[in-house]
This record gives structure tokens, C-alpha cells and sequence, in this order.
């Protein structure tokens, strides 16, 4: 579909990576709804961006927060879920509403979203919504069991959705970023990753969200081709691409990215 002209609304905008997708956003001519719980970054971003912006501040963590954007947003043509809350570490790492939070930022509100915005677009026979997972959402590892467990409900949701909407005008994508530098929550935790493994930038990312609504892409990766030969390899072998991935994580990422990340649970 065409994004110039059309309503997104964007959850996570005060994030960088979220920066990256308003713009590009912006950029194609769509009217932006940034949603966030920062607001200060938020407006800093509305007033980068110029015309066309409007800042409806959200706590998706909140029991009624996914509902009472949709209805603040109004309709929208576009919905971009990008929110989301790290959560590396181990199970027994976390407390229970740690827990709850992470579900209800990942999984819950980006539902909740879809159920309450997609009857609109199909009405007007038009719309696009796009998911942001994450790699985590293809590959399983130790030190990641609620995350991952977060970012495949995503997955599954969006395929499942995606199938379901098929002919009607409205399409479904999800994105999945690998490791991203100079924002997100890996840049913000400040681990160092073995040299072997490369990067990918907030901008790539909006790249491949504007690539999912225009092309009506079904799922799309950010990543070095190794971690996306492994997210395919995970679906038919995972045991063998976790105890590769345990052998190469000799530098103790996970664990240096769950501590980098405990404070933003």
C-alpha cells in the first residue's frame, strides 16, 4: 500500500529505534501518532518532524493502556507496534510482575491493538499493520526464556493474522531485528559483542518496516546472514543451533545483557 497520506500510529516513538521508523515514516507522507511513555522525547520528535505529528503518551503496561490509545489514536490505516521491554536474563531471575510487565508490553497491548484498530481498516478496505519481534523470536537461547517467549507469541499471532486477513486489503507484517547497534534495548544495555558478530542500525530496521507495509512482506529480517541462516535452521533443528550458540557466547553476553537490562524490566 501506499504510505503517503495514510494515519500510523506508532508505539515505542521515544526510543531510537522508534525515532528511526517516525521518520522514515514521515518521510513516505503518512500523519504520525507517536505513542511512548516518555513525553518529553516524544514532543522533541514532533517538533524534529514538523507537520503531520500527534503525541498520544501510553503505558502499554497499564490493564486499560492498549485500549485507551486506540481510542485516543482514532483511526488509523497504518499500526506499527514497535513497544517493547527487555527482558533478558533467566526465569528464576525474574519476579512474577516482572513477568506480567513483559508480556503485557510485548505480547498483550500489540494484540489488543490489532483487535480493536484492524475492524476499521477492514471496513475501509485498506491498512497494514506491522509487528517489530525480534531474532529472540526465531531462536531460543538460555538466558532469554521470557523474551523469547514474548517475541514468538508475536510471531505466531502475526502469521496466524496475517492468514486470517488474506484477500481483504490488510496486510500483516513482522519484523525481526537482530543485534542493533546505536539504539534499542542491546545499545542501551552497553555489551560488547564478539567481534564475529555484526550489527545492524535503527535505520535498517525502519527500512524493513517501510519494505513490510509496501511490498505487503509477510516477515522480514534485520540480521547478518549467519543469524539468519540460524533463525531458519532453529525451526527444523533448534537443539543443535542452542548448543552452537552456547559454544560461541563465550564473552557471556546473555548474562552481561540481562544485568545491562535489569533495571528496565
Amino acid at each position: 500500500m501506499e504510505i503517503g497520506g495514510r494515519r500510523a500510529l506508532l508505539t515505542g516513538a521515544s526510543g531510537g529505534i522508534g525515532h528511526a521508523i517516525a521518520r522514515a515514516l514521515h518521510e513516505r507522507g503518512a500523519s504520525l501518532v507517536l505513542s511512548g511513555r516518555r513525553t518529553a522525547a516524544l514532543e522533541e520528535l514532533a517538533r524534529e518532524l514538523g507537520e503531520r505529528v500527534e503525541v498520544v503518551p501510553a503505558d502499554l503496561s497499564s490493564a486499560d493502556g492498549a485500549a485507551t490509545l486506540a481510542a485516543e489514536a482514532g483511526d488509523v490505516d497504518i499500526l506499527v507496534g514497535n513497544a517493547g521491554l527487555p527482558a533478558a536474563g533467566r526465569m528464576d531471575d525474574f519476579a512474577a510482575d516482572e513477568i506480567d510487565r513483559a508480556i503485557d508490553v510485548n505480547l498483550r497491548a500489540p494484540m489488543q491493538l490489532a483487535r480493536t484498530l484492524v475492524p476499521g481498516m477492514l471496513e475501509r478496505g485498506s491498512g497494514h499493520v506491522v509487528f517489530v519481534s525480534s531474532m529472540a523470536g526465531k531462536i531460543a537461547n538460555g538466558g532469554g526464556s521470557i523474551y523469547s517467549a514474548t517475541k514468538f507469541g508475536v510471531r505466531g499471532f502475526a502469521a496466524a493474522l496475517r492468514d486470517e486477513l488474506r484477500g481483504s486489503g490488510v496486510g500483516v507484517t513482522v519484523v525481526f531485528p537482530g543485534f542493533i547497534r546505536e539504539a534499542g534495548m542491546f545499545a542501551d544495555a552497553n555489551v560488547k559483542l564478539p567481534p564475529f558478530v555484526p550489527t545492524r542500525s535503527p535505520e535498517q530496521v525502519a527500512a524493513a518496516v517501510i519494505r513490510g507495509i509496501e511490498r505487503d512482506r509477510g516477515d522480514i529480517d534485520v540480521a547478518p546472514f549467519t543469524m539468519r541462516v540460524s533463525g531458519w535452521l532453529a525451526g527444523i533443528a533448534p537443539g543443535p543451533v542452542a548448543a552452537a550458540a552456547r559454544r560461541l557466547d563465550r564473552s557471556g553476553v546473555a548474562e552481561k545483557l540481562a544485568e545491562g537490562q535489569r533495571t528496565k524490566r
